[in-house]
């Protein structure tokens, strides 16, 4: 579908994200990050917000997870042809590596918002005709484990290159860049060159969202790699801003050259601020795309009942006010669905009686997906004929913890069924498919983080839209929404007001866990009544973690634009 240049003409924001996650089959995400910014564009597109989108095209992916007999993670590479998908941008741009001129095309996707509006997002490559062939794999995979150069060098490709394609382009007046995380922090390097090296010009063209508590979880580079990959066209004054300690740290550079900063819920934000003492730090509690969440059967019920919820997803905090039989009738689609789809998938076969516990994201180490099973044996105690467990996630390819994660549940889920009964289920390559299948058809959504470790968390906002309540640490979105509404699912542990919280005792947490199970979540679930009055209580969540709410307040608090009716903004 063709641009035409009055769109371009009227287009004020730039996104630009490592990740996009457009479709589940297109492989430009691998996690949370990429997940949160398909849902962002897609709420843009909805809202017709002025935007544009930029992230980087991955014919390899991150990759294809499977399990071998002694349940331990493998990967293989995958290959993604965009031509057949996609349409080329007719002529690329050059940015300079290592003294050598590298072409940089991009494959075109739009996303099209509810009434139509088009929001044009440009996946950058090398894979150009002209390149030389080491130059041509430089975009082939995300996340490349294998080489700090790489990354730069993508780095470079996402930051410079997007805003140099987008004037390639025509995108002549874009007011706003928005860098989601530190990845496209380069911008700031191409934004010095066009605006003849005015710092606050540049400052005043950049919003910055940070969505990492942890230092170690922030982008450096070596200042001799710097170097080699620039060679002479580092300007000085932005190697300032970047400077950490002798290493070269693009949260540094986002922060600094930037006229407003995020963490990404509010727990995150004061973190962030002590992370960051030197800058004001907003936050905005992050949100997921409910439209594009929601399963089948309950769309079904709430286009019935409030037929314009999809532009008004406020309307959802009343969700007390849906049928008991509707909720009851939809959630059992969903489990089926699920159960079905796992049996082909699995050995260990699920049963559509039982308390379905899902786990589903990243196998990192400070996720913790492994503390359910800290007493094993009074695990199986307690779930014995009553709950059952599904696991999905990958890890790192570099991440041996979070391998070791993974063969452990394998390994402990066959010591619970052999002596328990207790079926524990770890389904291979979660993707956004069987996302949709676990956050609908699961009966109770666990996350279990290192306190604060988690910006924000999306996938249990996602269960909560369909009638899956939380039973989750208090961190990230979830101490907001427990303390929004309590009856929305349980906690585990102390919230941020005990200073014991911090500490993230297994011993404590896995505690909190098998009593709440025990005598709060089985004798729930064996009474319906009860069980459907909390899952429309997770339902009234989605009224406010939702990505329309969230995109409003970016547009109002970070992009300096304003609302005229009906849904349109303007600069």
């Amino acid at each position: 579908m063709e641009i035409t240049e009055s769109l371009k003409e009227n287009t004020l924001l730039g996104y630009i994200s490592m990740e996009i996650a457009v479709d589940s089959n297109i492989p430009t995400y691998s996690g949370g990050l990429g997940v949160l910014s398909g849902d962002t564009v897609r709420s843009a597109a909805d809202l017709e917000l002025p935007m544009v989108g930029i992230c980087l095209c991955y014919s390899s992916g991150y990759f294809y997870q499977f399990f071998n007999e002694y349940g331990e993670q493998k990967e293989r590479e995958i290959e993604w042809n965009f031509f057949y998908e996609f349409e080329k941008v007719p002529k690329p741009i050059t940015i300079n590596i290592e003294g050598k001129d590298v072409k940089v095309s991009a494959w075109q996707y739009n996303v099209i918002g509810q009434s139509g509006h088009i929001l044009p997002i440009y996946l950058l490559t090398t894979d150009v005709e002209g390149n030389e062939e080491w130059m041509k794999k430089m975009t082939g995979s995300l996340y490349d484990s294998t080489s700090r150069w790489n990354r730069i060098v993508q780095e470079m490709i996402l930051g410079i290159g997007g805003v140099k394609l987008l004037k390639s382009l025509g995108y002549n007046n874009i007011q706003t860049y928005h860098l989601n995380e530190g990845h496209g922090s380069f911008a700031m390097v191409e934004l010095f060159n066009m605006l003849n090296g005015d710092i606050e010009k540049v400052k005043d063209k950049v919003v910055f969202t940070t969505h990492t508590p942890v230092p170690a979880g922030h982008d450096r580079f070596d200042q001799s790699l710097v170097d080699k990959v620039f060679k002479s066209t580092m300007p000085a004054e932005i190697r300032k801003y970047a400077d950490d300690n002798g290493q070269f740290n693009m949260t540094f550079l986002g922060m600094a050259l930037s006229r407003y900063r995020n963490g990404v819920a509010k727990k995150h934000g004061e973190i962030s601020r002590k992370m960051f003492p030197q800058y004001e730090v907003d936050y905005i509690t992050n949100g997921i795309h409910l439209p594009f969440w929601v399963s089948k059967p309950f769309r079904k019920i709430f286009s019935r009942k409030w037929p314009n919820w999809r532009a008004n997803p406020h309307i959802l905090e009343n969700a007390i006010e849906l049928d008991d039989l509707d909720i009851f009738d939809a959630h059992i689609e969903n489990k089926f669905n699920l159960i079905n789809y796992q049996k082909g998938h699995s050995w260990n076969l699920l049963d559509e009686e039982l308390i379905t516990v899902g786990f589903a994201r990243r196998f990192a180490a400070y996720k913790r997906a492994v503390i359910i099973f800290h007493d094993v044996d009074r695990l199986g105690k307690i779930c014995k004929n009553n709950v059952q467990f599904i696991f999905a996630g990958k890890a790192h390819p570099k991440d041996q913890m979070g391998k070791d994660y993974i063969k452990e549940i394998h390994e402990t889920g066959e010591y619970l069924y052999d002596n328990y009964g207790v079926k524990v289920v770890m389904m291979e390559n979660y993707n956004m498919d069987l996302a949709h299948m676990l956050i609908s058809g699961c009966d109770m959504w666990l996350n279990t983080p290192n306190r604060y470790h988690e910006a924000s968390g999306t996938s249990g906002m996602k269960a909560a839209l369909n009638g899956v309540p939380n039973f989750s640490v208090l961190d990230g979105w979830w101490l907001e929404g427990y303390k929004m509404n309590p009856l929305a699912g349980w906690a585990i542990g102390p919230d941020d007001s005990d200073p014991k919280a911090m500490e993230n005792n297994w011993d404590v947490d896995a505690n909190y866990i098998y009593k709440t199970l025990e005598n709060e979540i089985i004798p729930t679930y064996m009474n319906h009544d009860e069980w459907i009055f909390r899952q429309k209580n997770a339902i009234s969540l989605a009224a406010y973690f939702n990505t329309h709410r969230m995109v409003e307040e970016y547009a109002e608090k970070a992009y300096k634009l304003k609302r005229q009716k009906p849904w349109k903004f303007v600069g």
